[in-house]
């Protein structure tokens, strides 16, 4: 089992990273805006948790999204450095090599806002609606997808708000057309990242020979 932290040293470090997003800001406007969701979302994974509890395990996977979002909301998701950061420390360009013409890291976000939120929305629904693991995957991934198009819609009609200049570096769409789709995508992509594992888990409980009757004589 690998090492979870706990909620006091993931909340810790969750908001060392919010904070430090905060040095010295690029675009601060812009980043507030951005970091409104990550305030109101801290604001209610701290109401949830002391209503209904979590596992370390799940709270430390949303606290680890938030903690990307903040640095994602300090360089408007389309400008954060992470190339230049991966040429710095293995001296290959990561985007060169993908033969990427795109700051991708917008799709990272989403990706793991799926992935990170999923197990939590599956303890959850198996502990109030009372179904099984598979029903409750459901509607974690359900709860994915019906909120991912919320937030584009969300996205949209700030952006409808702004200039052209400014609803673009929001959108950070970067030209791309199908960019809340593909965004969409990445969030149900990490969502149905964890039916992996489960097949895994459910095909060795199938492969498993059953286990001998009380009393019963082995050949």
């Amino acid at each position: 089992m690998p090492l979870i932290p706990s909620k006091r040293t993931a909340t810790a470090l969750m908001l060392a990273v919010f904070c430090a997003t905060w040095i010295h800001p690029i675009w601060p406007a812009e980043q507030a805006l951005h970091c409104s969701l990550t305030l109101a979302g801290l604001a209610f994974l701290w109401r949830h948790v002391k209503r209904n509890g979590a596992s370390d395990r799940d709270y430390c996977l949303i606290t680890l999204f938030i903690a990307v979002h903040s640095i994602a909301a300090r360089w408007l998701y389309s400008n954060v450095p992470y190339d230049q950061w991966l040429t710095a420390a293995f001296g290959v360009s990561f985007e060169h090599s993908l033969g990427w013409t795109r700051n991708n890291f917008d799709r990272l976000v989403h990706f793991l806002y799926g992935f990170c939120l999923t197990p939590a929305i599956v303890s959850h629904a198996r502990k109030q609606l009372a179904t099984n693991a598979k029903r409750s995957f459901v509607v974690a991934i359900s709860a994915i997808m019906i909120t991912s198009l919320w937030y584009e819609w969300f996205e949209w009609l700030v952006a409808a708000t702004l200039s052209a200049q400014d609803a673009e570096s929001y959108n950070g769409q970067q030209g791309d057309m199908w960019d809340a789709h593909k965004d969409m995508l990445a969030a149900t992509l990490g969502s149905l990242a964890w039916s992996i594992p489960a097949l895994r888990s459910r095909t060795r409980t199938q492969a498993a020979p059953p286990a001998a009757a009380s009393g019963g004589r082995v050949a």
